[in-house]
């Protein structure tokens, strides 16, 4: 069983927020594809698939180096995580927000939301693990 107890409860409660709120934008993008506007003609449902579980990937890891021990490179890795989450905002350079359906731009919105939750609260443990470091104190 997967033993996180060492890692803080508001980091494991943001990166299931961003998850989930990432998997409803990546799953209606993917299912809904042809009513977002346009998206480029030979991008597929498998690949948009397969873009949201290569970008989940990072944040598992992330949070496997962490469950390791290995907390400074978890944490780089759960900030890019964290970053990835804007990558939505992309729809907005193809066509204007109101060009988009009210549910694509809810669940491009809320993964924005929760990835700019996740992102400073990532940045903060890192700096915090970071200066620890460089001083000699003990962190957990």
């Amino acid at each position: 069983m997967l033993q996180l107890n060492h890692i803080p409860r508001i980091l494991l409660a943001l990166t299931a927020a961003y998850f989930l709120t990432s998997l409803g934008h990546f799953s209606h993008n993917a299912e809904f594809i042809c009513e977002y506007p346009n998206l480029p003609a030979w991008l597929t449902r498998a690949q948009v698939y397969a873009v949201w579980a290569a970008i989940t990937s990072v944040g598992v890891v992330g949070l496997l180096l962490m469950r390791k021990k290995y907390m400074a490179t978890g944490l780089l890795l759960m900030a890019v995580y964290a970053a990835m989450g804007f990558d939505g905002l992309g729809h907005y350079a193809l066509a204007p927000i109101e060009f988009h359906p009210w549910i694509a731009n809810a669940t491009i919105l809320s993964e924005v939301a929760a990835a700019a939750l996740l992102l400073p609260v990532v940045l903060w443990m890192l700096a915090s693990h970071v200066l620890h470091l460089e001083s000699g104190t003990q962190q957990p």
